[in-house]
C-alpha cells in the first residue's frame, strides 16, 4: 500500500500504460481520478479502479482547472501519461496541423499540468509530477521528428521543472517507455499496420530484447510516486532498456 491516502491524477487513462499506471495505483492505495477524452472507455476504468472519472482535453486551460479542481485541496501525484504521434512518415511530409497537435498533447500539457497543479502543491508542501516521456526523445527514429521532438521536450522541460520547484518539496520525475506494439499509438509509431516485420524491426533495436509492458510502465511510476522515492526527481528511466538518472 505504497499510495495508501494519496490521490492521483493520471491522464490518458481510459487505455494503454494510463489504464495500467491507473490500475496499479489503485492496488497500491491511491485514490485514482481518470482522465481522458474517451467518456466511455474511461468510465469502466474509474469503475474497475473505484476512482473518478473526469473527461478532459489535456490541450486546454479550463479542462485543467476542472481536473484539478476535482481533486481538490489533497491532490498529491498528476501522472502525465496523455500523448499522440503523427504517422511515420518524412518529416517534411508532417503538417502544420499534426506538428501544432503533437506539441499541444505532449508538451503543453505538462506546461499546462504545473499551471493548476504547483498551486495546490505548494500550499500542501509537497507533490509529485511524473511525466511520460518516451526512449525517442533520447534515442530518435527515423521517420518521428516532430514526436521525437516532442518527447525531448518532455524530458528537458521534467529537469528544469525538477531544478525551479524542488525548493517547494515537488518531485518531477520522467519515465521514458520504449515501443510497445499494444498501444493506441503503436500503428501510428510503425507507419500502417504492426506486422511481424514491424515487431522484429522495433524489438531489434531494444537491448533487452522485449518491448514495454503497461505493467512495465506502471511500477516505474509507482516507485517514483511514492515516498521510497522521496530524494529522486529528474529521473529518466527508461523502461525495457536501462535506466539513466541525472
Amino acid at each position: 500500500m505504497r499510495l495508501k491516502g494519496k490521490t492521483a491524477i493520471v491522464t490518458g487513462a481510459a487505455s494503454g500504460f494510463g489504464a495500467g499506471i491507473a490500475r496499479r495505483f489503485s492496488e497500491e492505495g491511491a485514490e485514482v481520478i481518470v482522465a481522458d477524452i474517451n467518456d466511455a472507455a474511461g468510465a469502466q476504468i474509474a469503475r474497475e479502479v473505484e476512482g473518478k472519472f473526469v473527461h478532459a482535453d489535456v490541450t486546454r486551460g479550463d479542462d485543467w482547472a476542472k481536473l484539478v479542481g476535482s481533486a481538490g485541496s489533497q491532490l498529491d501525484i498528476v501522472v502525465n501519461n496523455a500523448g499522440w504521434t503523427h504517422r511515420n512518415k518524412p518529416y517534411l511530409e508532417v503538417t502544420e496541423a499534426e506538428f501544432d497537435r503533437v506539441y499541444a498533447i505532449n508538451v503543453k500539457s505538462i506546461y499546462l499540468s504545473a499551471m493548476h497543479a504547483v498551486p495546490v502543491f505548494r500550499k500542501r508542501g509537497r507533490g509529485c509530477f511524473v511525466n511520460i516521456a518516451s526512449t525517442a526523445g533520447i534515442r530518435p527514429r527515423p521517420g518521428l521528428t516532430v514526436y521525437n521532438s516532442s518527447k525531448g521536450a518532455v524530458i528537458t522541460m521534467s529537469k528544469s521543472m525538477a531544478g525551479e520547484f524542488g525548493k517547494d518539496k515537488i518531485r518531477v520525475n520522467c519515465v521514458n517507455p520504449v515501443f510497445s506494439p499494444d498501444t493506441a499509438l503503436s500503428a501510428e509509431f510503425a507507419g500502417g499496420a504492426v506486422t511481424e516485420e514491424a515487431r522484429a524491426r522495433f524489438l531489434a533495436t531494444v537491448p533487452l530484447g522485449r518491448f514495454s509492458t503497461p505493467l512495465d510502465v506502471a511500477n516505474a511510476c509507482l516507485y517514483l510516486a511514492s515516498d521510497e522515492a522521496s530524494s529522486s526527481a529528474a529521473c529518466a528511466s527508461r523502461s525495457t532498456a536501462r535506466a539513466a538518472c541525472s
